[in-house]
């Protein structure tokens, strides 16, 4: 029987080393646990990213050298023994002999001992070291130092409720499918179903569960009658205008949640483009169990020399690859894996996509720019260098009660009570 720590850390071993992120590695995990044990590895692998720049320089304090490059599975051991200690409900001497099991289960002789060692260090003086620590803003905040830096120079009024808010836990969000059940008679169905929930505050389509639950289990997943969907990301169709008979264009499309939202919302015809085919499968799933149809293309949406067949769209929805700091309470493990580097390739690429992008919308149409980012270089700064450099490109206002209104397109924060960070910009082909 596998050990479910050794587990939960080689799936976190795996985000340590730069190598995926934690939705490729826990299946892994997962798949190979006992199903008792499946909750456990979840939380500690979550929970171990959630607090990681704490843990981390807790752990940096107690160990006398950095680990070694071939030993991050017992560093993963280490922090996530820690995080037993410093945020769970496991009594001390438990998460300890529990922690160095799992190193013994490993085959590393040697790690078990370092691990009691690091582990009895912290309870013995563990707040006192809370207190030197507190004086880190990465301590303080539980968050990368350059993100806490970037975020109080871009917002300084909003980042601190946006730290808190990305230490909080999402609300488990759904998107009706009115071609199948209307939102109301989905929401007499959940509560029949014993699963309390209500109406999103934006999206049109959109309810949020009182507690979370296995989606698979609510009244209606095989039957296609709901989406697993955040609200900020439902915002895109009522932007976008649609009209039967509509071309669109899902740019960057997997795994394919607003490529269904499109076709569930109008009679349109969507060619949706995804770069990695590892994704597509997913995306097929999505749409074959909400019974709509899409022309899914394999390739770079910055390069439609190699794609894209010369008819121009009515519609783009562009939703970039980003930083995702505007998700991190459901990805925590981006604290782990984003840098402060990563922001200019990021927006090197926004922009090429925006600018190659451009050229297939017709005039007159809509190209809806979005992002789960929370930083404003890709956001309305980027949108604005597009903007100088394409005369074409009119920035359309978005009328909205939701966000806040910026010179360019609406900016969502995390919000503890309902929908993650977001940006929206609306632009329209000059007649």
């Amino acid at each position: 029987m596998a050990n479910p720590r050794l587990l939960a850390a080689q799936a976190l071993t795996s985000v340590l080393e730069h190598k995926g992120s934690l939705a490729s590695s826990l299946p892994k995990a997962l798949e190979a646990a006992e199903h008792g044990d499946r909750a456990l590895i979840q939380q500690l692998c979550y929970g171990t990213c959630r607090h990681f720049p704490q843990l981390e320089l807790i752990a940096q304090q107690l160990l006398h050298k950095p680990m070694k490059a071939q030993d991050q599975d017992i560093y993963a051991l280490i922090l996530m023994g820690l995080y037993q200690i410093k945020a769970m409900r496991t009594p001390d001497y438990a998460a300890v002999d529990a922690t160095v099991q799992a190193a013994k289960a490993s085959g590393k002789r040697w790690a078990d001992k370092l691990i009691n060692g690091v582990l009895r260090s912290y309870i013995r003086g563990g707040s006192d070291l809370a207190e030197v620590l507190n004086e880190h803003d990465a301590y303080r905040y539980n968050h990368p130092q350059w993100l806490i830096s970037k975020l109080s120079n871009h917002w300084p009024d909003h980042w601190q409720g946006i730290l808190a808010a990305n230490d909080s836990q999402g609300a488990l969000t759904l998107r009706v499918n009115t071609r199948k059940i209307s939102r109301e008679d989905y929401l007499e169905a959940l509560a029949q179903a014993g699963h309390p929930a209500s109406v999103c505050q934006y999206s049109h389509v959109g309810v949020q569960l009182e507690k979370p639950s296995d989606v698979i289990q609510l009244p209606g997943f095989e039957e296609g009658w709901f989406s697993v969907q955040d609200e900020a990301p439902q915002l895109c169709t009522q932007l976008l205008e649609l009209e039967p008979g509509q071309r669109i264009l899902d740019a960057c499309a997997a795994p394919g949640g607003k490529t269904c939202h499109l076709l569930e919302a109008q009679d349109v015809t969507v060619v949706a483009v995804e770069l990695e085919e590892r994704r597509i499968g997913r995306m097929k799933d999505n749409l074959f169990r909400m019974d709509l149809q899409a022309q899914i293309i394999c390739a770079d949406a910055s390069e439609p020399d190699q794609w894209w067949d010369g008819q121009l769209f009515d519609r783009i929805l562009l939703d970039a690859p980003c930083s995702a700091t505007g998700v991190i309470r459901r990805n925590p493990d981006i604290k782990m894996l984003r840098s402060n580097e990563d922001i200019l390739e990021l927006a090197q690429l926004q922009l090429k996509l925006l600018n190659n992008l451009w050229h297939l919308l017709k005039p007159g149409g809509y190209l809806l720019y979005a992002t789960c980012s929370v930083l404003r270089q890709e956001n309305d700064r980027l949108v604005t260098r597009f903007l100088k450099q394409q005369p074409q490109a009119q920035h359309c206002t978005i009328d909205a009660d939701w966000g806040m209104e910026l010179d360019i397109g609406r900016q969502l924060f995390p919000n503890p009570a309902s929908h993650d960070g977001f940006y929206y910009a609306k632009l329209q082909k000059a007649l």
